[in-house]
């Protein structure tokens, strides 16, 4: 059996992952794989390790992890296959397949047109309600976003 993780980069906001959810809907019925789950790296759950752990307990014998990501960052260059790599241990029979991710691809420019076009009709940034970020805490053992400076980057010291 196969299984698909889409993996997304997580949020402290519970709401978010209602769209990844729609999204692996979605999947299911393009790929005709019944087994698609959601998974996120960081903040609220689930995590990588244990929707592995429940894709394999599901009965699937090849994975394919899927990164909902748009660039190829450290978290696509190094911290999700390295991750995958110490979790495949825990499962020599088991197939795990790390997949692209959503990179640059022509119907993003389509999507942003569309958005552009839908975006006419919204009202200026300062009529906008902002929620209190105190409704969204950071989650226990995990820190705040940590910005990093623009010099940082450019002198070869970021990603």
């Amino acid at each position: 059996m196969r299984a698909i993780i889409l993996l997304g980069h997580g949020s402290r906001v519970p709401e978010a992952a209602r769209e990844m959810e729609i999204l692996a809907g979605m999947l299911r019925e393009i790929t005709g794989i019944p087994l698609v789950r959601v998974c996120f790296l960081s903040r609220l759950g689930p995590h990588l390790p244990e929707t592995l752990a429940a894709c394999v307990a599901d009965g699937a014998v090849e994975i394919i992890v899927i990164p909902y990501f748009l660039h190829a960052g450290l978290h696509i260059l190094v911290d999700i296959p390295g991750e995958l790599q110490k979790l495949a241990a825990d499962y020599p029979g088991i197939r795990i397949v790390y997949g692209r991710h959503l990179g640059c691809d022509p119907v993003f420019a389509d999507i942003l047109a569309r958005r552009v076009q839908e975006s006419l009709s919204l009202p200026d940034v300062r009529e906008i309600k902002v929620p209190d970020r105190a409704r969204y805490p950071v989650p226990p053992g995990q820190g705040e976003f940590v910005e990093v400076l623009p010099d940082f980057c450019a002198g070869g010291r970021g990603e």
